[in-house]
């Protein structure tokens, strides 16, 4: 029995000198050390930055013409594709020109008659003129002939004035483009008779696109500031589809700003005019159009997504040299075209974390997996 008791006492020795000499577990409730939270990062630079106005504008034509017969026949021909574009002076609409034809036939008739008249009339007053002082032709009779001379000459400018109203009512039935633009919907069919200014059926609607405009409007606060820019120069206008962030903006110059306020909506109407050769800007179409007044150098810029919300304003994190962050509260500017401007808070060659903010907290610690963005290539608002 005793040989039991001091085998068993060597079995509880060994277990325990096993036991100490192993690793210790941890205490109940201690915290074991946080994984690096992946974040990246973008570099706090300077460089010169557009003072802009955003706003969503509307393009429409630089010039609408309602094209309408001034003269009333058959259209015998239609000589333009519904949607085509035409430049000035190019052949749109024909109306069977016969009849005007013989109208100015006629009046040239009757101008050519009257003519003869008018030479018979002023032979008559100049064999009068020289009997008169002879006693051969009475007073009364050569007043009648100057009479009748100048009434010949009334009705010969009468005749010449139809026979022009004739030739121009003639010139009429070749319908051409006033202006360069692009065709819509052509409302007439060869065949069909035409009134002359029938205000309710044009024949085609031609607007002008190239240059084409941009109708945007800004809040009245900003008014003082357009006008004080415009005044030292021409401002540039950039605009872009609305929704397409891969295509090129369109630059244009500010050509139009409305002499009055709207009441209603606390905005004052602009417009801009733009080349648009490749007919990227169509009218109607709706744009994303940005104003742009001056240049701010020196501007520290940050990416948008950087700059956080919270209870006491907008803040950053920064990035440190032991591989954490650090919450610093900002004050920003204003943002342009996916950069934020700050005016306070950070400096030049700061580190600010782009994404992964929303699980960080001061002082942890991060690893960068995307690496450093560069704001330098930035594109401008």
């Amino acid at each position: 029995m005793a040989g039991f008791f001091i085998g068993f006492w060597c079995l509880m020795m060994a277990m325990l000198w096993s036991g100490c000499s192993g690793d210790a577990p941890p205490a109940a409730g201690a915290k074991r050390p946080a994984a690096a939270m992946p974040v990246t990062v973008a570099d706090v630079v300077e460089q010169t930055v557009p003072i802009a106005l955003a706003a969503v504008g509307q393009a429409e034509a630089y010039a609408t013409v309602a094209i309408k017969a001034q003269v009333e026949g058959e259209l015998i021909a239609v000589h333009l594709r519904e949607g085509q574009c035409v430049r000035a002076g190019d052949a749109l609409f024909n109306i069977d020109a016969r009849p005007f034809e013989a109208q100015l036939k006629q009046m040239q008739a009757n101008l050519a008659k009257d003519k003869a008249l008018l030479e018979n009339a002023r032979a008559v007053r100049q064999r009068a003129a020289s009997l008169v002082d002879k006693g051969n032709v009475s007073r009364e009779r050569y007043d009648q002939s100057v009479a009748d001379v100048a009434a010949f000459e009334a009705t010969v400018q009468a005749d010449e004035a139809a026979v022009e109203k004739a030739r121009l009512q003639l010139a009429y039935c070749a319908i051409r483009a006033p202006i360069d633009g692009c065709a819509g919907e052509v409302f007439v069919d060869r065949g069909n008779l035409v009134k002359a200014n029938d205000a309710e059926h044009p024949l085609v609607v031609i607007r002008q696109i190239d240059p084409i405009l941009v109708a945007f409007s800004v809040p009245e606060r900003y008014l003082p500031e357009v006008k004080k820019y415009a005044a030292k120069g021409k401002l540039v206008v950039l605009a872009a589809m609305a929704g397409r962030e891969d295509a090129a903006a369109a630059e244009g110059h500010l050509t139009f700003v409305d002499n009055s306020i709207n009441a209603g909506s606390g905005t004052i109407l602009l417009k801009a005019t733009f080349a648009n050769g490749n007919q990227a800007l169509w009218p109607g179409q709706f744009v994303d159009v940005t104003l742009q007044l001056a240049a701010q150098p020196n501007a520290m810029v940050v990416p948008s997504q950087a700059v956080q919300t919270g209870q006491s304003g907008p803040y950053v994190y920064t990035l440190k040299a032991d591989q954490t962050v650090e919450l610093r509260s900002v004050r920003v500017d204003r943002a342009a075209g996916g950069l934020a401007v700050i005016a306070e808070g950070i400096r030049p060659g700061d580190k600010v974390v782009t994404d992964g903010q929303l699980r960080l907290f001061p002082g942890a610690q991060v690893k960068i997996v995307a690496g450093v963005q560069d704001q330098k290539g930035a594109p401008r608002p």
